[in-house]
């Protein structure tokens, strides 16, 4: 039966509709290793079970009856917290949150609803899904089934645990510094972060909140790419106030791999990363050199590392700090005031003071980010894809102590822990997708992910060589005391 549990929801939706299974039995078989495995992990923070089980029962009598199914019919899903589900809390890991229990569903819900599958929980977060882990005072810490002494990811770190131990058919996080992609390296499965407002957000929100923010976006994370992009034509399209006059066509490259010209960022002094990630990064390029595809090593946009990264960390500040309560701002901006510096390096100046960033600030930060874009756009004339780390190391071990405290360890050497931001921004900061594919456990027997970046839109092309890759070997691996 661990087969069952590890399938990809596309094969799960083949056997319900091929009626191997029905939806209420495979229903029941995720929730009974729920309650084997989730207490010794705590992905899963919210059941949805009643709900659940009608929906299941439901699912099976269209079917039955013969009646028009979605893509996901019956597939049983969890899904981040952060996401507004009826009646379930939506806290993004707040304490002063914790009564917030929306009326409705996020459209990205409604939609995959709609897609057809069961939602029958919510996975853990961290708080204001600001952090590498996942842990918060309401749910409390959520551990990778790889190792539980690590961390599973963050902020979507319940979603990639509940996926890797097998409990759930399918979820959805959200990224704005590698949300979905982190958690997806750290736990060996699949996660795409796709363009910017790609998949409409309305709904992923705290409580008032219509307008998408910068940045972020919302995306599924899988044990399948063929599951990506099931999920991704299932929650994207123009939410209704776009949909008189915009539609969407995504396409994959139209090329065989053969044809394909791919850049290599395997490592930078900006954000130096262990050697096992590097060395996946070059195993995945030489798989697709082996496909007959162009591979260089030396291919990257004409522009500056450091400075697109300083550019990057001043949009995510202003982006992050927006979202505090107004007393905590204003404390942030007396801080902030009175550490001027008169020999303070500029980079960190502006880094340090986007955290306050009055408009005019913020719009030279997006004039940057806008000649960022373009130069990526002239580079994916040339290229079709680049294929670079998402994270430093494999998972590391719980750390809660305050986040200025905190450190990692890379080749021996102290990096600071928001310094592996560098690769999550690289697709982030431009608007481009990013998807991420396992390549296996490292020496420690943990998984490392790699990421491979696309144009902007490109979403079925980053997602096209994940499938290729995936075929190639490069796929999930159950953890083995969830098999």
């Amino acid at each position: 039966m661990s087969e069952l549990a590890f399938a990809s929801a596309s094969k799960l939706a083949q056997m319900i509709r091929e009626k191997e299974i029905s939806s209420v039995e495979l229903l029941e078989f995720y929730l009974h290793r729920v309650d084997e495995y989730n207490p010794g992990l705590n992905a899963i923070i919210w059941h949805m079970r009643d709900e659940a089980m009608d929906a299941a029962k439901k699912a099976d009598e269209k079917l039955a009856a013969n009646d028009s199914i979605g893509t996901l019919h019956g597939v049983p899903m969890t899904i981040k917290e952060s996401y507004d589900v009826a009646g379930t809390p939506s806290t993004w890991g707040v304490p002063e949150l914790r009564d917030n229990f929306p009326p409705v569903d996020a459209l990205s819900v409604k939609r995959l609803k709609n897609a057809g599958v069961v939602l029958f929980g919510k996975t853990n977060v961290p708080l204001r899904l600001s952090d590498f882990q996942s842990y918060n005072d309401i749910y409390g810490t959520t551990n990778n089934p790889w190792d539980v002494l690590r961390i599973p990811g963050g902020s979507s770190g319940g979603s990639a645990a509940s996926l890797a131990a097998g409990l759930t058919g399918i979820d959805s996080g959200s990224d704005i510094g590698g949300s979905i992609r982190n958690p997806a390296h750290f736990c060996g499965i699949f996660g795409h972060k796709p363009t910017w407002n790609l998949l409409p957000p309305r709904g992923h929100a705290t409580p008032g909140i219509l307008s998408p923010s910068d940045l972020s976006v919302i995306g599924p994370m899988a044990r399948s790419a063929d599951d990506l992009e099931l999920a991704v034509k299932a929650m994207a399209g123009p939410d209704e106030i776009q949909s008189r006059g915009l539609s969407l066509s995504l396409q994959p490259s139209g090329k065989k791999p053969s044809q394909w010209n791919v850049a290599v960022w395997q490592n930078d002094d900006v954000a130096p990363v262990d050697s096992e990630v590097e060395a996946r990064v070059v195993s995945v390029a030489e798989a697709l050199k082996g496909l007959g595809a162009s591979v260089n090593f030396e291919g990257r946009p004409a522009f500056a590392a450091d400075q697109v990264h300083t550019t990057y960390q001043s949009l995510l500040n202003a982006t992050m700090t927006c979202r505090l309560p107004d007393d905590d701002y204003q404390q942030l901006v007396e801080r902030v005031e009175s550490q001027e510096s008169d020999g303070e390096d500029p980079r960190s100046n502006q880094v340090r003071r986007s955290q306050v960033a009055r408009f005019k600030d913020w719009t030279r930060y997006n004039e940057e980010r806008t000649h960022v874009r373009w130069k990526w756009h002239e580079f994916f004339e040339t290229y079709d894809v680049v294929i670079a780390p998402i994270m430093a190391t494999s998972a590391f071990e719980h750390d809660h102590r305050p986040m200025w405290e905190r450190s990692i360890m890379v080749n021996g050497q102290e990096q600071g822990y928001f310094t592996q931001l560098f690769w999550a921004g690289l697709a982030v900061n431009a608007y481009l997708p990013s998807t991420v594919v396992p390549t296996g456990p490292d020496s420690k027997g943990l998984p490392i992910g790699v990421q491979i970046i696309g144009p902007e839109y490109g979403d079925f092309i980053t997602i096209e060589v994940a499938k290729i890759l995936e075929r190639e070997g490069f796929s999930f691996t159950a953890p083995p005391k969830y098999r």
